[in-house]
């Protein structure tokens, strides 16, 4: 089955001169255009249906995001870091559709990938931040229990920054298991080890926040000793993917070592689990990534991974890292979490 990749020339409303703007997907489609192997992935441009982003998002948060985007002609900062222009409103409801469609064409048999911008990982139900409106991923999980009555929805984040917005939603719900590997200390200093969900969600959020500096080999460890093993005893019916690529060596907003091909393996264990725990359905949606190159080849390089097709060389290479730097917060967790700690 063809890799079908959602996107909508519409999330050109949404730009400013800030490290998340347009040019991040159009980098990402330039890629994947000028690799004549890539043949086989349909590439879908267009204005996707809306999203109900009511499952996630009260109607006064979608109400005052629409306020916001039209009197932002005179501030365009709706905080420290994050713009809001006139277009913001609509490219964020439709990024927010972007990945119920990823939803939608993975439960059809389809890999599938939301190239959708703004991001939403920070996203709470009720406040915007970190340069996110709606929550992506989390619209997306809560469209797959409504619509195909999908029950066990494992998220994994795999940006550098901690999904603080998407831990906070689905903090006390046991069906959904909300993995985040991120860098630490970073923004926005959420997302401790300790933290593991809340009342009846107890158990169903995993934290593995990696010290600054972790390459390869340390991530690839967690991944292997720590997020595999959970995602084998939480057996989901789906795995959707916090695609993130703010962890790589090149990013100026990340504190990590990743390498494209870092980044490759983990993906790779991510979707081996797939295949064997939920009938390989997965499916990933864009968070961040700001070098624009290695934003571009990480990106590429998933959808050669999701459409079966050969690993290319990774020329942007790797950083030298301690293969260690992951060892103590590996251990506390396997020793502490209730996903993971021996019975």
């Amino acid at each position: 089955m063809p890799t079908i990749l959602f996107t909508t020339t519409q999330h050109t409303e949404h730009s400013h001169h800030h490290p998340e703007h347009a040019g991040r997907i159009d980098a990402i489609l330039s890629a994947i255009a000028a690799d004549p192997t890539c043949v086989a992935t349909h590439v879908d441009i267009h204005s996707v249906p809306p999203a109900t982003i009511e499952r996630v998002h009260p109607a006064s948060h979608r109400t005052w995001v629409l306020a916001q985007s039209a009197a932002a002609s005179t501030a365009p900062q709706l905080d420290g870091d994050t713009y809001i222009v006139p277009g913001t409103a609509t490219a964020a409801h439709l990024a927010a559709s972007g990945a119920c469609n990823a939803v939608d064409a993975m439960m059809q048999g389809n890999p599938s990938f939301a190239l959708i911008r703004p991001p939403g990982h920070h996203a709470t139900a009720t406040t915007a931040m970190g340069f996110c409106f709606y929550n992506n991923v989390a619209i997306a999980a809560r469209h797959a229990q409504a619509t195909y009555g999908l029950r066990r929805i494992a998220i994994v984040d795999i940006d550098v920054h901690h999904g603080n917005g998407t831990d906070d939603i689905f903090a006390a719900d046991p069906d959904i298991l909300y993995i985040s590997s991120h860098g630490w200390p970073l923004y926005p200093g959420s997302g401790a080890r300790e933290q593991m969900g809340i009342d009846a969600g107890v158990g169903s959020t995993l934290n593995i926040p990696l010290p600054a500096q972790s390459g390869d080999q340390a991530f690839v460890q967690a991944y292997r000793d720590v997020v595999v093993p959970a995602l084998d005893r939480f057996v989901p019916d789906a795995i959707l993917l916090s695609a993130g690529f703010d962890a790589h060596w090149d990013d100026p907003l990340g504190n990590c070592r990743l390498s494209v091909d870092g980044y490759l393996d983990i993906c790779a264990l991510i979707k081996d689990a797939a295949v064997r725990l939920c009938h390989g359905r997965w499916c990933a949606v864009l968070e961040g990534g700001y070098s624009i190159r290695a934003l571009a080849a990480c990106t590429h390089g998933l959808v050669r991974l999701m459409s079966n097709l050969p690993r290319t060389t990774d020329l942007l290479g790797s950083k030298p890292s301690d293969p260690h730097r992951a060892d103590a917060v590996i251990q506390w967790l396997v020793q502490n979490h209730p996903l993971l700690r021996p019975a």
